[in-house]
């Protein structure tokens, strides 16, 4: 009786499904979702996609659709998506992978995982910074680092989707430090520092360290002048920061996703089609199958 009820429980839910795929109207337009000016996600995505080009004087042009949705934070893009069947945006795998309310789309026929990014198939990737003001000298902040690079601090960034950059890397030995110590920027780095966060202070609880989501210019531009300890930044680091003294420490690598409601019939774009569709050349789901 109980198997009927279930038997019953999947055909009727693959029945509502089927009718919303149905009703899919793939003349409507495509309701472009970016993220903000500052943000490392979108920085990473315009240079993999090839939506940033450069001009006449060598300096980059940001070509994302003037008409797109500009939201800030991973967590809005993915509510705005979820919210609209005729969306597409973009997002950090890492999140993405914790989050029902989206559906990732592969790209070049390959799917946005952990494994793929690790063999280096699918082609939107990029690395998670930590920034510091050159070489650390706070006694707490370099412990932290210790902890994140160590075999320790690689499995908590793999546990969060990531794909871990040091191999073979030795285990932690607490130092049981106490102090305080501010972290912030990318809003797409911070879940795994807070991860990360919780698990040294685990092991060092007389050590209170703050992380906060400002974007990842902002994690650079804090570093610099003193307001972080470590910054966080979801792209690499450009070259008037690393002027001004900045050091980028990769974390980990995280693929960028393309992400579009469940309900979307859509299941893989090409490479070119993702630029065509974030610069705004094909503004039409029907004209994805042309």
């Amino acid at each position: 009786m109980k198997l009927r009820k279930i038997l019953a429980l999947v055909l009727a839910l693959t029945a509502v499904s089927a009718v919303a795929l149905a009703e899919f109207d793939a003349s409507k337009t495509i309701a472009v979702v970016s993220r903000e000016e500052g943000s490392g996600t979108r920085g990473a995505f315009i240079e993999l996609t090839g939506i940033a080009t450069k001009d006449a004087e060598g300096k980059e042009v940001d070509n994302t659709y003037a008409e797109a949705d500009f939201v800030n934070g991973t967590s809005l893009v993915m509510t705005t998506v979820a919210e609209n069947e005729y969306a597409v945006g973009y997002a950090s795998l890492s999140s993405v992978l914790h989050n029902e309310s989206v559906k990732s789309i592969k790209v070049d026929g390959v799917e946005a995982s952990t494994e793929n990014i690790l063999n280096q198939t699918y082609p939107i990737a990029r690395p998670f910074n930590v920034v510091t003001k050159g070489e650390l000298a706070d006694p707490l902040a370099k412990d932290f680092m210790a902890f994140v690079m160590s075999a320790d601090g690689q499995a908590v960034v793999a546990e969060d989707g990531l794909v871990p950059v040091a191999a073979d890397a030795p285990a932690y030995t607490a130092a049981n430090l106490s102090g305080n110590l501010s972290i912030g920027g990318s809003t797409s780095v911070a879940p795994v520092m807070e991860l990360l966060v919780e698990a040294y202070s685990a092991l060092n609880p007389n050590a209170v360290l703050d992380v906060q989501s400002t974007g990842s210019t902002a994690g650079v531009t804090g570093a610099l002048d003193g307001t972080y300890g470590i910054g966080m930044a979801s792209r690499a680091l450009k070259d008037s920061e690393k002027e001004a003294g900045a050091v980028g420490t990769a974390i980990g690598i995280d693929g960028i996703a393309v992400i579009v409601s469940p309900v979307n019939p859509v299941e893989n774009l090409s490479l070119e089609q993702v630029r065509q569709v974030f610069v705004g050349e094909i503004t039409a789901w029907a004209d994805l199958n042309q």
